[in-house]
């Protein structure tokens, strides 16, 4: 170690030396102020694993433990020389905690300049981001990053032969949201974005990695499958609107419950004017018809409410890729609720629990405000999974009706 050198960072933070001491323990914590994808078993000789969507990660474990005052833990990071160590010491000061953190046991020359550059540039941004996240709950990560304004589809070699495309790795859009980056560059439903700019995107994750460094009004190259058709185009990235966030567990349920009424009027609304046998019409045999799609719901309600459970627990899962929507499980669905009455009561029950879900959050989770404020946006942003698949149905319906000549 006495030829290693160390590297120092301090910052101070509006928020408790426990809360501190959690954002370095927790799995969860950790996603949402320093890393994509964490484990952590929270003791001497327990795991600490670390991974981002760039492909980089960092395995080590726990060295020691002072809860509210300090944390140690190895540090291996893909192609690094050597372990390193991380040492995170922790202050209470008059209301607020400062954080003095270092990387230590590093080495000098070459097979060192990547890591010593990554080292200074982004321990201080993290902590930054780990301030801005315990303070007012916002990942800038997140919140600074522009959006291009897609809703995301299914894609894999079957979809893949079905559209004539000649790849199988990519990014199908479901929709082009109006007036965003993705729709007034021309993007279309079905088009397939292989590369951002000038990142390969082969999964959803791919889309942050690219967009990271940039701003809203940044242009970048877009490339992309239309069938067969390979196309460039150039896009202007859009602003992320931003909800307001009520900061009261009831203000929050009144908010959610404001929301999903305006979502239960409109699927009310389109209901009344379609009929039993139009909700069965299969437009292709690759594509859901008006029943799938609402046993889709069903599920991505029973789902989403699996999701704020994780969150509030602290302990979220991780999957190494998306599986896509199971037509097993569809299926399984409409065995069960077959007619379109069965699967409109269904979401709205599936509805209705979610928000009794939003009511009886506890008040002790305000306290994790990245947690909290990540639940709150989710349920206040714009409702894009139900518009994109609401415009499905309307499109489904007017095709049948044309189609019979009403």
């Amino acid at each position: 170690m006495n030829d290693k050198s160390k590297y120092s960072f301090e910052k101070m933070i509006k928020s408790s030396a426990d809360q501190v001491y959690h954002a370095f323990t927790n799995s969860t914590s950790m996603r949402e102020w320093l890393c994509d994808i964490a484990t952590a078993d929270p003791k001497t000789g327990g795991r600490i694993y670390l991974s981002w969507n760039s492909g980089f990660y960092s395995a080590g474990e726990y060295i020691s433990l002072d809860p509210g005052k300090k944390v140690e833990f190895s540090w291996y990071g893909k192609g690094e020389p050597e372990r390193t160590q991380v040492i995170v010491n922790i202050y209470p000061r008059d209301g607020k905690t400062l954080v003095q953190l270092e990387h230590a046991g590093v080495g000098s020359g070459g097979a060192w300049e990547g890591m010593i550059a990554e080292i200074q540039k982004g321990w201080p941004s993290s902590l930054d981001n780990l301030a801005s996240v315990l303070e007012t709950g916002e990942d800038q990560r997140f919140t600074q990053r522009p959006m291009v304004g897609i809703g995301l589809s299914d894609f894999n070699e079957e979809i893949a032969r079905h559209l004539g495309i000649p790849v199988t790795r990519g990014i199908r859009i479901d929709r082009a949201i109006e007036g965003m980056g993705a729709h007034t560059a021309g993007l279309e439903s079905n088009d397939v974005i292989v590369s951002l700019d000038g990142e390969e995107t082969t999964d959803y994750s791919s889309i942050p990695t690219a967009l990271q460094k940039h701003r809203a009004g940044d242009r970048v190259e877009v490339l992309f499958y239309r069938g067969s058709e390979k196309k460039r185009v150039e896009m202007v990235l859009s602003p992320r609107p931003m909800p307001d966030i009520p900061w009261t567990v009831d203000g929050l349920a009144r908010a959610v419950r404001e929301r999903y009424s305006q979502i239960d009027q409109e699927l009310d609304e389109f209901y009344r004017n379609i009929t039993e046998e139009e909700a069965a019409i299969r437009p292709e045999p690759e594509e859901w018809c008006i029943k799938e799609i609402l046993a889709h719901l069903v599920q991505s309600e029973r789902g989403y409410q699996n999701y704020i459970a994780d969150v509030v627990g602290g302990q979220e899962p991780h999957y190494d890729d998306y599986y896509g929507n199971l037509q097993a499980r569809i299926n399984a669905t409409l065995d069960v609720y077959p007619t379109l009455s069965d699967l409109r009561q269904e979401l709205k029950r599936c509805s209705q629990e979610t928000l009794a879900l939003f009511v009886h959050l506890p008040l002790s989770f305000l306290e994790r405000k990245g947690s909290y404020w990540r639940i709150a946006y989710g349920a206040l942003e714009a409702p894009y999974h139900h518009q994109v698949h609401l415009e499905q149905m309307r499109a489904l319906v007017n095709d049948a009706k044309a189609e019979h000549g009403e």
